[in-house]
């Protein structure tokens, strides 16, 4: 089974670092300072959801009740719930460094200079991250000292007269195994923390950019990093934190809490408000100041509705999901359909959303004397690249998940949710369709009808692109036994054939759910943006 291990993470990584580099090679120009910039939000954003530990959070825990899944109590289940979010976030930030272009000038003048990791590491980060990994470390510690006991099956006692249910208590590993386990994960976060570190000082410059901007592009990477591993370390700790918490049910207690998940999420926030420096190039510095007229594009009534409906577009998305939390036990009761239901309705009332947006452009702002000008670029390279890899993974979720409930004889629950995402595809057109016929825009300044256009399109790909990632989440976390019955459970460890749900499918669902979250919120590029200026002329440089 080593192979099958293997094979998917590998092909993962080509993926991914197939996609960093068309995000720093725009087909039009090249890389530039914009592109650039957009490649290492790329490597942060992709590196974050690589580095969950939600399959992992059980680790060493003994269930009462056997038939809710894999216990990670052995080495087979414990090594690839933690190396995996550990490796992969690693892995992500050393292809952002490895998909950068070479040199591609004839002639380049060396820099002898020695470029050390310290030069270019954001200080108060790296304390703050250090002290993270302290903290961390004392409290992995901690567990080793903790014994281990059994876990207590449920039962049902009666008198006679009334039945009592015990829910029992889930039981725990000896405390030096898991210690050992999130020990050796922390030390090999710290090492390749490290390792990336260096890879970030010592690569070559870019030649798109200047000195000052290529140091600011590594402090950019560096925090990026420290971000990430911060998390993952804080992460290993409230693992920590839940094994330690857990009582022993053989005396009577039942209730307990973690306070390291409470400090979890206190750094995962904390992590998120912490913003990485900006490439001065990439932004409206002296190399790359707006055209004249560009304020004026933003302040036109036209502009500003357009604007205006992107918290439309989020209450269109908001009130289908508040309606969600109270109708719960009825998408649970109809898992055939209902949450795949639950995914296209949202989808549907933002496009809907989207096409009257366009449908009010027209009636207020459109003229039929005023030209129609179409974006030459409607849609980001990269947000064109995360729409088809959205596309393939729902395609081979969907054809996996159809072949194995066919071999297990199961109804085809996944024909509903074929059906309701070729109906959300659907309900995109008439949005679709309006952008590209709608009048031009009256007194318009050059670029804005395109512009708005664009925005339509953008976000009109975007929920699509949200949307088939969040129906291949949902087949995969509603029909997990599917994928069981196909990959085998003996392949990431599994040991009870009886269970109800297989936990690699539903990581990975759960992974791809985030994914589809924060797909859904990519920003629209702002209005009438000019183009990357130039590289300002320079010295040939190469390290």
């Amino acid at each position: 089974m080593t192979p099958l291990l293997l094979l998917g993470p590998l092909l993962t990584a080509v993926v991914v670092y197939l996609v960093l580099r068309w995000v720093i090679w725009a087909p039009n120009t090249g890389t530039s300072p914009a592109s650039v910039s957009e490649h290492a939000l790329w490597v942060g954003v992709i590196g974050w959801l690589a580095s969950s530990l939600q399959g992992a959070v059980n680790v060493g825990i003994i269930p009462a009740n056997p038939s809710t899944g894999a216990a990670l109590t052995t080495a087979g289940t414990i090594l690839p719930a933690l190396m995996w979010p550990v490796l992969g976030c690693l892995t992500v930030h050393a292809l952002g460094q490895i998909s950068y272009p070479g040199p591609r000038r004839m002639r380049r003048q060396a820099v002898l200079s020695v470029r050390r990791i310290r030069d270019f590491l954001p200080r108060r980060l790296a304390l703050t991250t250090a002290a993270i990994f302290g903290t961390a470390a004392a409290g992995i510690a901690g567990t080793a000292t903790l014994p281990g006991f059994a876990a207590v099956a449920p039962t049902q006692v009666s008198d006679g007269q009334s039945t009592y249910y015990n829910g029992g208590g889930d039981g725990r590993i000896p405390g030096p195994e898991v210690a050992g386990w999130l020990g050796g994960a922390l030390l090999v976060l710290a090492g390749g923390t490290w390792l990336v570190l260096w890879l970030i000082a010592s690569r070559r410059q870019l030649e798109s950019l200047d000195a000052a901007d290529n140091a600011v592009l590594r402090t950019i990477a560096m925090n990026r990093l420290l971000r990430t591993v911060a998390t993952v370390a804080a992460g290993l700790a409230a693992i920590a934190g839940n094994f330690a918490a857990r009582p022993d049910p053989a005396q009577g207690m039942t209730s307990w809490a973690n306070p390291a998940g409470l400090a979890c999420t206190v750094v995962l926030l904390v992590m998120w408000w912490w913003r990485p420096p900006r490439l001065a190039a990439a932004g409206l510095g002296v190399r790359n100041r707006p055209e004249p007229g560009t304020a004026a594009v933003r302040q036109h009534p036209a502009a500003r509705l357009v604007s205006s409906l992107g918290a439309l577009l989020g209450l269109a998305a908001a009130v289908p999901l508040v309606a969600g939390v109270f109708l719960t036990q009825a998408l649970m009761a109809a898992a055939t359909y209902g949450f795949a239901g639950f995914v296209a309705l949202m989808a549907a009332s933002v496009l809907l959303v989207i096409a009257a947006g366009e449908l009010l452009l027209q009636h207020n702002y459109g003229s039929p004397d005023a030209p129609r000008r179409w974006p030459r670029q409607p849609v980001s390279p990269a947000l064109l690249t995360t729409a088809v890899l959205a596309l393939l993974v729902f395609l081979i979720v969907l054809v996996l998940t159809a072949a194995g409930q066919a071999r297990r004889g199961e109804n085809q629950d996944w024909v509903p949710a074929t059906l309701l995402t070729a109906g959300v595809f659907a309900v995109s057109l008439p949005a679709i369709v309006t952008a590209r016929r709608r009048r031009g825009i009256a007194d318009a300044p050059a670029g804005l009808d395109a512009a708005l256009r664009a925005v339509t399109v953008h976000r009109v790909v975007r929920t699509l692109a949200a949307t088939l990632t969040a129906q291949a989440a949902v087949l995969l976390l509603t029909r997990s036994n599917a994928w069981a019955e196909l990959l085998g459970r003996a392949a990431f460890g599994e040991t009870d054939p009886a269970a109800t749900s297989w936990w690699p499918a539903i990581a990975v669902g759960a992974v791809l759910g985030v994914a589809a979250t924060v797909i859904a919120v990519i920003p629209v590029r702002a209005l009438a943006r000019p183009a990357a200026a130039p590289p300002l002329p320079r010295q040939e440089v190469s390290a």
